[in-house]
């Protein structure tokens, strides 16, 4: 179970490295700011919002990846509770964003379903 606690904390790390690149490094191209519903006349507004989410979304997977290096470097306790805590956040992001739009349920699926498995997988690594 660490394995697979390990495989999708990975994944959910690696994707959030995007969103970091997204929101913190590309996010005045239109492409990009869209994929967020911003138009282009609020990016000013948005743009130090999202860049400071990017460092969150960059600082989230650093914690997942750490934990995932102790995890399988033999100090599996403390490796599984930096992913618990990295892609737990991620998770709750993920909830909190369909929760408060309902519009946005593709974006936290996206968001939300490497930290769930890597979540899963590591209680179940944990308890047994």
């Amino acid at each position: 179970m660490v394995i697979l606690a390990s495989v999708f904390a990975v994944l959910a790390a690696l994707l959030h490295v995007l969103f970091f690149a997204y929101e913190s490094l590309l996010f005045e191209r239109p492409e990009v700011h869209a994929r967020f519903r911003t138009r282009t006349e609020d990016v000013p507004a948005v743009k130090p919002w999202a860049y400071n989410q990017g460092f969150y979304n960059l600082f989230l997977a650093i914690g997942a990846l750490v934990g995932v290096v102790l995890a399988l470097s033999g100090q599996e306790t403390v490796g599984l509770a930096l992913v618990l805590l990295a892609c737990g956040s991620m998770l709750a992001a993920a909830l909190v964003l369909v929760a408060t739009n309902r519009a946005m349920a593709r974006a936290a699926v996206t968001q939300g379903a490497f930290p769930l498995l890597a979540v899963l997988f590591a209680v179940v690594a944990l308890l047994s």
